[in-house]
């Protein structure tokens, strides 16, 4: 099930399935968000819980019992109920059912994802919230996915991403196959844009700590139009392309959390986490993103 909601600027369709934004156009009909290309990368815009990235081993585990996971959580593999679909503002919740919690994830938890059109900027706004009896720890994330070229009359080496200010980010190694390695490099030093070219995710992604920008975007060189993020208060920002040539989309993933590493513990309760909710407790997290096309 899909649900629509427009303002002059904007025309925003969100499936219920995975509670995911699946097209994004502007006032000229242009589509703006990636639209799942099954043969390079099969998704538009996921939401990332209760993990971000990959499991040691692709499980957890508690209680005494294991829990098999696959890459980013389940949210945006499971259906979702629409609560809100009028006016500027498309709201839908995923609430565990027993099944659920038996084999993926054995808590209680109320994920709310709150879509709303303001101008030329959508804001989506994730909260959780612990109705249980015991504590809630969580990873979440953002990962949405946006066409390059803008149009066809440029090329992928006509965009950049690009700060508001110049940047060395930290870049921390997942070379472990997707797994944090405890290493960390720098990419670039004290640059404010990086030049999108179709071998820059040959490695995968780059996932980027301490930043201090307050935004990061991609932007079209010769225009100035671009497509632009508010990552502040995010400890982890990244950004990645499927290994296409030419690139067809870019994404800019702002994180609360990060993959398990190499070492990770098992348990659960021993992984870092997003949040770690007491009973009754409430957690949100907003991305904000421009659209100057």
């Amino acid at each position: 099930m899909q649900a629509i909601i427009q303002n002059e600027f904007l025309s925003l369709t969100v499936d219920t399935h995975g509670a995911e934004a699946v097209s994004l156009k502007n006032a000229a009909g242009e589509e703006l968000l990636w639209q799942a290309d099954p043969a390079v990368w099969k998704r538009h815009a996921p939401i990332l819980f209760p993990w971000t990235g990959k499991l040691k081993d692709g499980s957890f585990t508690h209680g005494g019992k294991t829990y098999k996971g696959g890459q980013h959580g389940f949210a945006r593999d499971v259906e979702h109920t629409l609560l809100k679909a009028e006016g500027d503002t498309i709201r839908l919740e995923l609430r565990p059912d027993e099944a659920m919690k038996a084999e993926k994830f054995p808590f209680d938890f109320l994920l709310t994802s709150t879509f709303r059109l303001d101008g030329k900027t959508l804001h989506h706004t994730l909260t959780v919230s612990n109705p249980g009896t015991e504590e809630l720890r969580f990873g979440i994330g953002y990962h949405p996915a946006f066409q390059v070229p803008f149009d066809d009359s440029h090329t992928v080496e006509d965009y950049e991403f690009r700060f508001d200010q110049p940047e060395s980010p930290v870049i921390l190694d997942a070379s472990g196959g997707g797994l944090l390695t405890g290493k960390c490099y720098y990419q670039w030093k004290n640059q404010q844009a990086i030049q999108l070219t179709n071998d820059l995710f040959d490695n995968d992604s780059f996932c980027m700590a301490g930043l201090r920008t307050r935004t990061l975007g991609i932007y079209e060189k010769d225009t100035g139009r671009g497509i632009v993020c508010d990552v502040a208060g995010f400890p982890y920002t990244l950004i990645w392309s499927a290994p296409s040539k030419p690139l067809r989309f870019v994404c800019i993933e702002p994180w609360n959390s990060l993959p398990a590493s190499v070492d990770d513990p098992q348990e659960w309760e021993q992984r870092a986490a997003a949040a770690c909710l007491a009973p009754g407790g409430e957690w949100s997290t907003t991305l904000s993103t421009t659209f100057n096309r």
